[in-house]
């Protein structure tokens, strides 16, 4: 099962500070770490946040980054003046060994391309200049499996869609939210406080789909439902649930609904 989440460009509209808003990032960017997210597509919520957008697709693309090429791609910004408090994600594209003697063969890293004396190599995160004879450019991130290795390491590029389990999440920009939810193929869950509770049999029916399955939270002011208005009628394929019945707080913060309700998913998943 394939599972990505939508969450709108006004995602950090609740918190003043850049260290906060900073922080909450990294809490999404774990909690789609923890459950395996495929997409994080971030969409319009219909007004102007602009800064807070880049913001979020900046710091989450760089958490989702290997820290050995961190460097490398992305300079000294004001976006990411908060970052070096942050801990490790630990995706499986960041917990590979720095040492090349326990580098195996058939084994899969992820590097970013540099250049010396007019030819292309690929650096892995250890203390080896491979040779890299794929298409990737300069400054370019790749995904390739170890074909030889000490003392002379070759690769070759792979796609992330051909490895067979999970590797990190991508990063995407969508239109609005009706326009998102027209486009989906797959089963849609819509997270919604005005939704009923979640029935055992609807659930089962959604997470055996051989599609990619999105899940869509609301805006810190507005709920699916009021953003969607009578449009959700013309919306195929979804089901709009309640996963917090009976909540003890006046509202979820967009951090948690997401930690609750891929937790709440998972445990379904795996009770099956």
């Amino acid at each position: 099962m394939k599972l990505s989440i939508a969450i709108p460009d006004s995602s950090l509209k609740d918190e003043k500070k850049h260290e906060n808003k900073t922080r909450k990032i990294f809490q999404i960017a774990r909690a789609a770490g923890i459950f395996q997210v495929n997409n994080i597509i971030i969409y319009k919520d219909g007004r102007e946040f602009e800064n807070d957008s880049k913001l979020l697709s900046t710091i989450l693309r760089f958490l989702e980054t290997p820290q050995n090429f961190r460097k490398r791609l992305y300079p000294k910004s004001g976006l990411l003046q908060f970052v070096g408090a942050l801990s490790p994600i630990k995706m499986p594209n960041q917990t590979v060994t720095s040492d090349a003697k326990q580098v195996k063969k058939g084994d899969v890293r992820e590097g970013v391309i540099f250049p010396r004396d007019g030819k292309k190599f690929i650096d892995i995160g250890i203390d080896h200049s491979i040779p890299y004879h794929g298409k990737k450019q300069i400054d370019k991130r790749a995904i390739v499996k170890i074909k030889d290795i000490l003392p002379d390491f070759s690769v070759h590029d792979i796609e992330k869609d051909q490895l067979p389990n999970f590797w990190s999440y991508n990063v995407k920009h969508g239109g609005n939210l009706f326009s998102l939810l027209t486009e989906w193929k797959g089963p849609k869950i819509l997270t919604s406080r005005k939704s009923k509770k979640i029935k055992n049999e609807d659930m089962q029916k959604i997470l055996s789909s051989k599609e990619e399955i999105l899940v869509v939270f609301g805006t810190t002011d507005k709920g699916i439902h009021e953003m969607l208005d009578k449009k959700i009628s013309n919306i195929q394929n979804f089901k709009a649930w309640n996963f917090f019945p009976h909540q003890g707080t006046e509202t979820v913060r967009l951090e948690e609904a997401i930690l609750g309700c891929l937790a709440i998913i998972n445990v379904h998943t795996f009770n099956k």
